[in-house]
């Protein structure tokens, strides 16, 4: 067994409480009890201990849409600097992805991962694109995942935008490993199904991997309504707006993650409420690439259940936490905007939407929850309670001051310091291949 003791718990969760002194017990990769130190200690005598020493202890942060293969972008020069969203996709990313090799998929996967354990990111679903090394790429992603003890859901982006075959491989490459988890049914690796945007997808893609996805029984995860060349296309060429075009192919529902919808409109946020659709915001891209502000407090208030990632922007989500505060602030023109939403996004609905892909409870310390925890060297200078943990954690916290990292009842990091992995090295490496890249790009 493992007790983690000796801080300020914060339990999250619909009944969240704040236990000074507290301590979680941990037995397997299973939550066993939440309680006051001393009361755990005595009962769990023979468990190692770890003394938080006074520091936050709380559930590891979850990240709804990640992109790992976007690493060695990182300080990569462009011949000249795109104008808008679609020239972001065509001089970056989609020429960066098809220079990667499936050595390259699996470093690019592996210094994120360590970040995330640095910022106490414990549970990560990933969308990913490696249009040059498809076959093959989860499975370095998830060696990748599988060494640092981080929880994934992978999947593989299905585009039109290589052409039919790259298609078609890439369709091949989502079965095979979704296949896989389910035959596995490791509660550390899930599989969704992977598709890139509806302006890259024809009718013909589109419709195959609805067929595929209802067969294996599995949502997808796609960008919805990213930018607003999305949205044009698709009422060009379909006479539909993109939530509509997603439901005729029945792709909606409560396994699926519709990523960004920062352009949808009323009767488009109608239809993810009565879908059940999982949307998540990802506040720092949706800035830095100017594709404009998504109506999250709007679906919110409307039924629809909106969580939040990065998008590959950073893998601290604490950082995102504050982002996501002041835009929406600022969008509103009210300084009391995003208040309430932002937390309910962050812990609330991020592990609501995890729900639907794991067995056990995540993003919660509770007897019978996934024993994902972190501790935070933050020493409160006002009062910490249930009522006042959020902005505590909005003013006050970072991910660089997460101290350690549990993940399924194994400490990854501890004292600032990583488990069984050797960053230097790992770093070396990728800049290695990086640098390769570079010259292919």
């Amino acid at each position: 067994m493992l007790l983690v003791a000796n801080g300020t718990v914060i339990t999250l969760g619909k009944s969240c409480k704040v236990i000074e002194n507290g301590a979680v017990a941990v037995e397997g990769d299973i939550i066993k009890e939440v309680g006051k130190t001393a009361e755990l200690r005595q009962k769990y005598s023979d468990a190692e201990y770890i003394d938080a020493e006074g520091r936050l202890i709380m559930p590891g942060m979850i990240n709804t849409h990640m992109h790992f293969y976007s690493t060695f972008a990182r300080g990569l020069a462009l011949p000249e600097p795109p104008a808008n969203f679609v020239e972001i996709l065509e001089k970056l990313w989609w020429k960066l992805d098809k220079k990667l090799t499936l050595e390259d998929v699996y470093y690019s996967a592996l210094i994120p991962l360590i970040d995330c354990i640095k910022n106490g990111t414990t549970t990560v679903f990933d969308h990913h694109a490696s249009f040059g090394a498809i076959t093959g790429s989860l499975d370095e992603i998830n060696k990748a995942c599988t060494e640092a003890g981080l929880r994934t859901c992978l999947c593989y982006e299905v585009s039109d935008r290589e052409g039919k075959e790259k298609a078609l491989e890439s369709i091949e490459e989502n079965r095979r490993f979704i296949k896989k988890c389910q035959e596995n049914d490791d509660p550390m690796t899930k599989a969704t199904f992977g598709l890139h945007a509806s302006l890259t997808l024809s009718p013909e893609t589109l419709a195959k991997c609805a067929e595929v996805a209802s067969e294996l029984g599995i949502g997808v995860h796609i960008h919805t309504a990213e930018g607003i060349r999305d949205v044009e296309d698709s009422l060009d060429k379909y006479g539909m707006r993109v939530v509509e075009r997603l439901r005729k192919y029945e792709l909606l529902g409560p396994r699926t993650i519709a990523a960004h919808c920062v352009h949808v409109n009323d009767d488009e946020i109608r239809i993810l409420a009565e879908t059940d659709t999982n949307v998540v915001h990802n506040p720092e891209s949706n800035m830095g690439n100017a594709v404009g502000c998504a109506p999250v407090i709007k679906m919110l208030k409307n039924g629809v259940r909106v969580g939040m990632g990065t998008d590959g922007f950073t893998s601290d989500m604490f950082e995102g936490i504050k982002v996501a505060n002041v835009l929406h602030k600022h969008d509103q023109g009210d300084p009391s905007a995003s208040w309430a939403e932002v937390p309910r996004m962050i812990f609330e609905n991020n592990s609501a939407i995890v729900k639907n892909f794991y067995d056990k409870p995540l993003g919660v310390l509770e007897p019978g929850a996934y024993a994902d925890i972190i501790t935070i060297d933050y020493n409160p200078a006002t009062p910490l309670t249930a009522d006042s943990f959020y902005p505590h954690l909005l003013f006050g916290v970072s991910g660089a001051m997460v101290n350690t990292t549990i993940v399924a009842g194994k400490v990854l990091m501890q004292d600032r310091k990583l488990k069984g992995i050797d960053e230097k090295e790992v770093a070396a490496k990728a800049r290695e291949l990086a640098a390769k890249l570079w010259e292919r790009f």
